[in-house]
């Protein structure tokens, strides 16, 4: 029970920190020279529109996850490998716009990588 406490808490300290408008990077084009950086949220379709892809389906991951273990708190059955498989894809992906470049990344972004990391840990230890 303390495991799915632990994986709850951290799965939510992710999507507070997806919610904040500072993990997600686009630039723009400025005709004066160096281009307009932008942040948005993880939940801004905006991201996705531009072919930012990864913050998005990353905040999607991760509020599956929430019901998964949400799910789990109530069900006898386990929910283990669903939750180890979505936590791990989520937290291989939120390194993806390191893929366009080291400007695509924030420090936000670095802080829900470390929390993803931390939860797909916690999800492979046994109980």
């Amino acid at each position: 029970m303390k495991k799915k406490i632990i994986l709850l808490c951290t799965t939510i300290v992710a999507i507070v920190l997806e919610a904040l408008p500072y993990g997600a990077v686009l630039k723009f084009g400025n005709p004066n020279g160096k281009p307009w950086r932008r942040t948005f949220s993880y939940f801004d379709i905006t991201t996705f529109g531009y072919a930012n892809f990864a913050p998005f389906i990353v905040a999607l991951l991760t509020c599956t996850l929430l019901i998964l273990i949400i799910v789990s708190l109530f069900m006898k059955k386990s929910l283990r490998i669903p939750i180890i498989a979505v936590s791990a894809i989520a937290t291989i992906l939120s390194l993806a716009p390191l893929l366009i470049g080291v400007d695509y990344f924030t420090i936000v972004a670095a802080f829900i990588f470390i929390v993803l990391m931390i939860t797909t840990i916690v999800a492979f230890v046994k109980e």
